[in-house]
């Protein structure tokens, strides 16, 4: 069971930040990673059609016998819960919870932001699971859909002028509210970190979904005995279409000189 590796998916390259953090603090785990890039977004389907998306990613990665799922993608952590996952074997883990618990910690002033996807705002996940556990937050949220395209053209420089203007426009009502933290509820998020950091200043707590997840499926490793005992083997890349430009697109989220390469999944398979 300890030398299975760890399975993670979204609905597209985004949850490789979460990945890139794995590797981080599991440095000895084999991992497989999956992006349903035939599918995205995921942000614009019904619940409904998430939650099938969601089966098939999840069934694809146990036939591959893994010995945890993370579910790298804030759209399907915000609208499909672990229970409706059918035959699920392995631990789930989802960034909502540990994103949520890490940002009500950081949070003194008891205004949160929240800025993800259409489906993952209009689902109200994070905004519940904070006022569940701390009643008296007070939150504010903004579906934020393209940033998504302006993170994987490649438009993440500091200074990107094209970037920079949408951010300033999907920020001004969550700054006008006076959050002292911001949840990135999308995993694409975090590479454009240092524009968005600059725009609600440094007074503001930023929260990286990809990164709460990840720390939260080493913590699960660590409770349940599963961390593998030697060095890792392999890191495995599936995506669902174009595996032949998955290699630029690696640069921007795992860093410049990966020599990440995609293999070509059937989904189905």
């Amino acid at each position: 069971m300890k030398d299975r590796p760890i399975g993670v998916f979204d609905s597209g390259v985004g949850g490789l930040t979460c990945a890139k953090e794995l590797l981080k603090l599991a440095p000895d785990e084999n991992i497989i990673y999956l992006g349903d890039t035939a599918r995205m977004p995921y942000g614009v389907n019904t619940k409904e059609t998430l939650t099938r998306y969601a089966n098939e990613d999840v069934s694809f990665l146990q036939r591959r016998d893994v010995k945890l799922i993370v579910a790298a993608c804030g759209t399907i952590s915000s609208n499909v819960p672990a229970a409706a996952i059918k035959d699920l074997k392995v631990p789930f883990v989802d960034v909502i919870g540990p994103t949520v618990a890490a940002a009500v910690k950081a949070s003194k002033n008891k205004r949160i932001g929240i800025i993800g996807t259409p489906a993952t705002i209009k689902s109200g996940s994070f905004a519940n699971r904070l006022k569940a556990l701390d009643k008296d937050i007070q939150t504010v949220s903004n579906g934020c859909p393209q940033l998504v395209t302006l993170v994987q053209e490649g438009y993440i420089d500091e200074g990107n002028f094209i970037t920079n203007s949408v951010c300033r426009e999907y920020l001004a009502p969550i700054k006008a509210f006076g959050v002292d933290t911001l949840i990135l509820g999308c995993t694409h998020f975090p590479i454009i970190s240092a524009i968005i950091q600059n725009i609600m200043g440094d007074d503001v707590t930023l929260i990286d979904a990809g990164y709460e997840a990840a720390l939260e499926a080493k913590r699960v490793l660590d409770r349940l005995n599963l961390n593998r005992d030697k060095p890792r083997d392999t890191v495995q890349y599936y995506v669902t279409s174009r595996p032949e430009s998955f290699d630029e697109v690696a640069n921007i989220f795992l860093g410049a000189g990966s020599d990440a390469r995609a293999v070509l999944a059937d989904i189905k398979d």
